[in-house]
């Protein structure tokens, strides 16, 4: 065989291991968290729900294992999105929200103002916990309807003398709060639709987000199911573009978070809680209390 022939059938054995190793690529993509977050955090009826799998192909030759093995190690590079924090078209002045009951009733304090709702300006809440005060900054700018939401239940006092169920201190770094019946699956009464970055094209897109420490976003069970928790981010956490920022953490709120976070996670308490425990998720070790929520 020529040497020109040689080099062609080269170059097209080249091609065809380029174009595999880049269909890999495509197909993987949508699971890129998986290699970010390494971490599944469910909640029942009212909490954060993260899930990733990954597959592979035993039949592949041992070139195209090498391949795959590359593309992993570059998956584990990426760096997740930074949250911009702000919208890349500006809300209307005011706008309309919806507020829906969902028959949850044992909670229930009404239903949010919806007409005419303030998309400009913040709103400072103060959480007076038993680990200590975390200041709230909440963006009418990027999820009104959120703000309005959150500051219509402090005022109705929603939040006076409930638990922060949940600290999570692996792969994301949260506590999460905002349930009274203290088990995670408890609500307002009503539901409400995601705002940012789930709502903005510009983000919405990405497969995942990071949510920065000092950020705080709300739970939920799913698509457009906001209640009344939320959490609070003291680590940065990688997420899907799914949970609705609204707000910043001030540093003295940031610092009875680290508090928190060092105390740790409770023990599972029955064989049960044991069974179903994950690494880095559950109760606080020491309880957190919010005695007292205000708007400032």
């Amino acid at each position: 065989m020529s040497n020109n022939a040689q080099r062609g059938k080269d170059a097209l054995k080249e091609l065809d291991r380029e174009l595999k190793a880049r269909d890999r690529k495509e197909k993987n993509k949508p699971w890129s968290i998986a290699a970010l977050a390494l971490l599944v955090i469910a909640l029942v009826g009212g909490g954060i729900y993260l899930a990733a799998t990954w597959g592979s192909d035993e039949d592949v030759v041992a070139e195209d294992q090498a391949d795959e093995q590359q593309d992993q190690d570059q998956q584990e590079e990426m760096e997740p999105v930074a949250l911009k924090k702000e919208r890349s078209e500006p809300l209307d002045p005011t706008v309309t929200c919806t507020y829906t009951e969902d028959g949850q009733s044992e909670f229930y304090k009404g239903l949010p103002e919806a007409e005419g709702v303030s998309t400009e300006g913040t709103v400072d809440v103060n959480l007076d916990t038993s680990a200590g005060p975390i200041g709230l900054t909440l963006d009418r700018s990027v999820s009104p309807c959120t703000v309005n939401a959150i500051e219509y239940l402090v005022e109705q006092e929603y939040y006076n003398d409930t638990v922060c169920h949940r600290l999570t201190t692996e792969g994301l770094h949260v506590l999460q709060c905002g349930d009274p019946s203290g088990t995670g699956s408890g609500g307002p009464g009503f539901q409400f639709a995601d705002e940012y970055p789930a709502d903005d094209p510009a983000e919405s897109e990405n497969q995942n987000v990071l949510y920065e420490r000092g950020t705080i976003a709300m739970a939920n069970s799913g698509e457009n199911t906001n209640g009344s928790q939320f959490f609070l981010n003291y680590g940065d956490s990688p997420l899907p573009p799914a949970y609705t920022y609204f707000g910043t953490i001030n540093e003295e709120g940031l610092a009875t978070l680290d508090k928190i976070a060092e105390a740790g996670i409770a023990e599972p308490e029955t064989e049960e809680e044991a069974m179903m425990a994950r690494p880095g998720d559950g109760a606080p070790k020491e309880e957190v209390k919010i005695n007292s929520a205000s708007v400032a």
